[in-house]
């Protein structure tokens, strides 16, 4: 897919790379069409359990190509105003996909997340970094609001409204320890990759129903207007799997015989 790379590194695991390093992966249309067309294809890959998103070279995804937007497509006719709502619609659907993936997303940040590409990690599910990953709301710092992509959404339900406040409106780096520190990523580790796979399979090794009805959950409960609505949806998630499977039968007969569960929904 042009710029964007898709492998299976490991049995379940699929690995969706941003690949233009020498642009530092920036969300020129060229990368960000590829990119979402390659989420909603591997969504609906069966095969595929948990997804790994991470960026090629030194940088996970840098935000605004200021050399090359690229190509929007289907604008013949358009004047400048209607031609910028169909970029943005374009760019917030990469969001809206991250999220709608069936499988849980994992972020690998190996390196700068800036503007547009600290959303896309947002919008991931886990976030785990490297020791050279920052992030940065950039817009502010170039003369723009920092606020774009659903990144005031996500960043206060993340590390709470204070902070998010604070670096939105400081434009600051924020490096990889402090990341870790405040939650905005759940772990820091030299082998990035490794620590990715290793994290997709022990999520693998529960139900299919499960984890994605979970991943449903934690992001309803980021949406939910009121907590007793809330309430009342994660109980139908949990009667629907407790009474449509066998899993909960075969995890006590797991723990008695002393072994893993074999969840098969």
């Amino acid at each position: 897919m042009g710029f964007v790379k898709v492998e299976t590194p490991h049995d379940q695991v699929a690995l969706i790379t941003l690949d233009r390093p020498e642009r530092m992966n920036a969300m020129s249309f060229d990368v960000m069409i590829p990119f979402r067309d390659a989420l909603r294809e591997v969504s609906s890959d069966n095969d595929v359990r948990v997804v790994v998103v991470t960026g090629a070279g030194h940088g996970f995804c840098s935000g605004a190509d200021h050399e090359d937007a690229g190509i929007v497509p289907n604008i013949d006719g358009l004047t400048v105003p209607t031609i910028a709502l169909r970029a943005m619609e374009l760019l917030d659907d990469v969001i809206f996909a991250i999220r709608k993936m069936h499988q849980p997303v994992i972020a690998a940040v190996n390196g700068a997340a800036i503007g547009g590409g600290f959303c896309l990690a947002l919008a991931c599910d886990v976030r785990i970094a490297s020791p050279s990953a920052y992030f940065r709301a950039a817009g502010i710092n170039n003369g723009l609001t920092a606020a774009e992509l659903g990144l005031s959404y996500l960043l206060p339900r993340a590390i709470g409204s204070s902070r998010a406040f604070e670096i939105m409106l400081s434009g600051r780096d924020v490096d990889a320890d402090e990341a870790q520190r405040i939650g905005l990523v759940s772990s820091v580790d030299d082998d990035l990759l490794g620590s990715c796979y290793e994290l997709a399979s022990r999520i693998i090794g529960f139900s299919r129903p499960g984890t994605e009805l979970t991943k449903r959950m934690l992001w309803s409960w980021l949406d939910a207007g009121r907590r007793a609505a809330h309430i009342d949806h994660e109980g139908v998630a949990q009667l629907f799997v407790r009474l449509t499977t066998q899993n909960f039968e075969e995890s006590v007969r797991a723990r008695k015989e002393k072994r893993p569960p074999v969840f098969r929904d």
